[in-house]
């Protein structure tokens, strides 16, 4: 796999368009994390090394590859991070590359880039859930306040998943009574209500109910039906 390393000192400035303001901020819109990754994905290696430089100089990690296919050779990242991609590219285009992550479930936040930008293209990409679509020339101010957008909604989602993975792990933990206890009370069903259903005594319920809340590290019954509502 053929990968660029970037860790540009300047940016060819001629393919971004420039407002005569900076653009290159040490923090755009937080963007500016020690363990944040920026893919980009441009056959044109001019655009690649302008694309480069301003990410770089903003405090920013970024890999640059020629091709989706050689993007596709890249591990999925363990860290925040989000993809700058051209829409027209030979072997598979911006859109194709998209669909094919999520298909693989690589939920990777997209910022797509074109020189041939119109309304219905700018419409699918944003359907398909596009952070951002910007024509060429990029407006440098524009991409970092995008990438800044990525970056958030990709740490929120990956604390998301954990948050939801170490719920899981703490369900595996219920024994089978457990867990369908625990299913009733949460539709609001009372212990003695229970108690009958299973023809148990309701102080046995009340000792599940109590493992179940230790079991799910659930302080109050609300929190133990929202734990619920986010496991369905």
């Amino acid at each position: 796999m053929k990968q660029e390393q970037v860790c540009a000192s300047r940016p060819v400035t001629s393919l971004l368009y420039s407002s005569g303001r900076s653009t290159t901020p040490t923090d755009p819109r937080g963007a500016s994390q020690p363990d944040s990754v920026i893919f980009v994905v441009d056959d044109d290696a001019s655009m690649r090394e302008a694309l480069a430089g301003l990410i770089a100089a903003s405090d920013l990690r970024v890999e640059c590859f020629a091709s989706a296919h050689e993007f596709l050779q890249r591990a999925a990242p363990n860290t925040p991070s989000c993809l700058v991609l051209d829409v027209r590219m030979p072997d598979i285009g911006g859109f194709e590359l998209q669909h094919e992550l999520a298909a693989e479930g690589r939920d990777l936040p997209v910022i797509f880039i074109t020189g041939h930008a119109d309304i219905p293209m700018a419409v699918r990409a944003m359907k398909a859930g596009a952070i951002e679509f910007l024509p060429k020339p990029v407006k440098g101010e524009d991409l970092l306040a995008a990438i800044g957008q990525a970056l958030e909604r990709d740490r929120r989602a990956r604390a998301q998943r954990a948050e939801l993975a170490l719920l899981r792990q703490r369900c595996d933990r219920l024994t089978d009574r457990e867990f369908q206890v625990m299913a009733r009370i949460a539709r609001g069903k009372l212990n003695k209500q229970v108690a009958a259903e299973f023809g148990l005594s309701e102080n046995t319920i009340k000792a599940h109910r109590r493992h179940i809340m230790e079991k799910m590290g659930a302080n109050t019954f609300a929190e133990l039906v929202a734990m619920i509502e986010r496991l369905l």
